[in-house]
């Protein structure tokens, strides 16, 4: 029988953890200064894997690796290479990684890509061993309030803020407009070089970068932040808050994970967050899918 979920937090409940997803080095450094609990490694070249961990293991940090989004029958190799690095743990984004991540003994959260909307996936992926489960991107505010409301709160960890990624796909525009080769084995590696973005109709640069794998994903322009429902999810008992950094370097890193750090403690309101990431940021932020549910009839 599972436990029912709690609606408050208990009195004697230990602070937020913060989580955060870094895709270069200076951003690893970033997150160390800021003494985030957990730092996932999220790296399209896997050597910098190594030094990642080379580095939680100088400052005492713990870093985690992300595995691929999509993992195919023939690349079982790389999700063996990123184990080999024996992390902290591994930040599964698919079924063949929670499966290989437990049988190798290492603590395994469920990503976003496995689509937790309801409580029996979440209860599903609990009862194969991992330790919590990410929320779906799919959910609204009040959605996310009904998830948490249906299962116990420290079984998910919620994304904070992020740049939404908009689509994942297998073909690699490094390749094939930096490079005269025609794949991984002689392109080159142009996405260890260069910096792709895609211009939209109304003149914003969307972030495209490549995993491991060469599969590419484009990120919004825009970042997404869930400032506003934290005292709320913090209320209900739900214990590990996630930031994800796509293009900040270690300064403005560590600036905004300060300043999640400060509405995790309840030090500073979330309208206050969101009018400094407001200002801060050159194209703004956004509520996204962390909007409350809006009438459909609605103009505005």
């Amino acid at each position: 029988v599972r436990p029912i979920a709690k609606t408050e937090a208990e009195s004697d409940s230990p602070p937020p953890q913060l989580s955060v997803l870094c895709r270069t080095l200076d951003q690893v450094r970033g997150a160390i200064a800021a003494s985030a609990e957990r730092i996932y490694a999220d790296f399209h070249d896997p050597r910098d894997h190594k030094a990642a961990i080379a580095l939680g293991a100088e400052h005492k940090a713990n870093v985690w690796i992300a595995s691929l989004r999509i993992q195919k029958p023939g690349e079982m190799g790389l999700l063996k290479q990123i184990l080999k690095q024996a992390p902290a743990g591994l930040l599964a984004r698919n079924l063949a990684a929670v499966r290989m991540g437990l049988e190798a003994g290492i603590p395994t959260i469920a990503d976003f890509s496995l689509n937790v909307a309801n409580h029996r996936s979440a209860e599903w992926l609990m009862d194969q061993g991992v330790q919590r489960v990410t929320a779906s991107y799919d959910l609204n505010a009040d959605q996310l309030d009904q998830l948490v409301s249906s299962m116990p709160a420290e079984w998910l960890e919620l994304v904070l803020h992020q740049h939404m990624p908009m689509f994942h796909m297998e073909h690699c525009v490094f390749c094939s407009v930096l490079s005269p080769g025609t794949n991984k084995t002689n392109c080159g590696r142009p996405c260890d070089r260069h910096v792709v973005q895609l211009r939209d109709r109304v003149g914003k640069l969307h972030v495209l970068q490549a995993d491991i794998a060469c599969r590419n994903t484009l990120f919004n322009a825009t970042p997404q932040s869930g400032a506003e429902i934290v005292s709320t999810m913090v209320a209900r008992g739900v214990g590990s808050f996630r930031v994800e950094l796509l293009s900040e370097n270690e300064t403005e890193a560590e600036s905004m994970l300060t300043l999640y750090r400060r509405l995790l403690l309840g030090e500073i309101p979330g309208q206050d967050v969101w009018r400094s990431l407001s200002a801060e940021n050159r194209v703004g932020v956004t509520r996204g899918t962390l909007e409350a549910k809006r009438n459909p009839l609605a103009i505005l």
